[in-house]
């Protein structure tokens, strides 16, 4: 934005746009720590300035530095089967509120609730990490009191978006959704296991922030020109020969996140047809077109072959994705 790149982890992209109210739904695992952080960077920018304009909702579950020890162990202990997770406590996070053992923020707001779901569950993951994973116990004490720390900055933020958002759209108020991730992640639909560890198609919207299926007017897609994939997984139009590495190298692909160079390919249409399906594209933006200036042809993937079968949509089977054969359209 005017020349500035700002890299946003928790906080919508609408953070930028003056007066937007930003709103972080239920759907999403917050670490304190790090959006604290992150607000502090947006504020020194002159966004944010009204804390009015950030509501967190108040059934979002927490990430705690247990479900991060245990996501970096994990992986590291996986070898060359690992994921590709960012090692954030993400998927552990997950796995707790799944479980009904996550301690969301109308939890940590109650001091005597926080202290005693977090005295539990610690002593529950110590045994975790301590035997299976072979890492140090975490210290209870110090996780509450950093946490209570961060619960007094964050408190006047948490309300009940669900109903903030409904009321909001009665009033014909404006309102836009924004997932991160892309359909491929999708812990159901995605490639499996080569996934985050929720729902990321559009549907997810209505659970994920509370609101009714008939409340969503329009859906956007958005896709790259070419293909591009971070961390493990299958990924049939991988180039990996000098153009790959042009668009790489003029897309800037690195993972914002972790830094990570991402692998990049070339437009998977096969890809794209799945997800408008999956989500009911209303209409889709398609970015970094210039990227592919330069090149004298460019590829598109219409289809996949495997065994003799065809595929115009991508195959359940991360077995059958992994080995493909593209069907390519070459254009000018």
């Amino acid at each position: 934005v005017g020349g500035k790149k700002t890299i946003v982890r928790l906080i919508p992209s609408g953070v930028l746009h003056a007066g937007k109210v930003c709103v972080i739904g239920n759907g999403v695992v917050v670490n304190p720590k790090v959006l604290v952080e992150e607000m502090d960077t947006l504020q020194q920018q002159g966004c944010l300035s009204d804390p009015q304009l950030l509501k967190i909702s108040e059934i979002a579950h927490i990430i705690t530095p247990y479900h991060k020890a245990i996501d970096l162990a994990r992986e590291r202990l996986r070898g060359e089967g690992r994921i590709g997770t960012t090692g954030r406590g993400i998927g552990p996070t997950y796995e707790d509120k799944m479980a009904r053992v996550g301690i969301r923020f109308v939890d940590l707001l109650d001091e005597r609730v926080f202290a005693e779901k977090l005295r539990h569950n610690l002593e529950e993951k110590n045994i975790y990490l301590d035997t299976l994973l072979k890492e140090q116990p975490l210290e209870y004490q110090q996780i509450f009191d950093e946490y209570c720390r961060l619960r007094d900055r964050l408190a006047p933020h948490v309300t009940n978006t669900s109903r903030y958002l409904h009321e909001a759209i009665t009033q014909g108020r404006k309102v836009l959704f924004e997932g991160a991730q892309g359909t491929m992640l999708d812990v159901d639909h995605g490639t499996y296991p080569y996934v985050t560890s929720s729902n990321t198609i559009a549907g997810a919207v209505c659970t994920g922030a509370g609101i009714a299926p008939q409340q969503i007017q329009n859906v956007i897609g958005i896709s790259k020109a070419y293909t591009t994939r971070v961390g493990s997984g299958p990924f049939p139009t991988e180039e990996f020969g000098p153009e790959g590495e042009k668009l790489r190298r003029d897309g800037g692909e690195f993972g914002t996140v972790t830094g990570r160079p991402r692998r990049c390919g070339w437009f998977d249409a096969v890809v794209v047809r799945t997800a408008a399906r999956l989500s009911g594209l209303s209409t889709m933006a398609l970015t970094k077109i210039d990227v592919l200036s330069g090149l004298s042809t460019i590829r598109v993937c219409t289809g996949y072959t495997y065994q003799g079968q065809q595929y115009d949509e991508v195959p359940a089977s991360t077995h059958t994705l992994e080995n493909v054969t593209p069907v390519y359209e070459e254009l000018p």
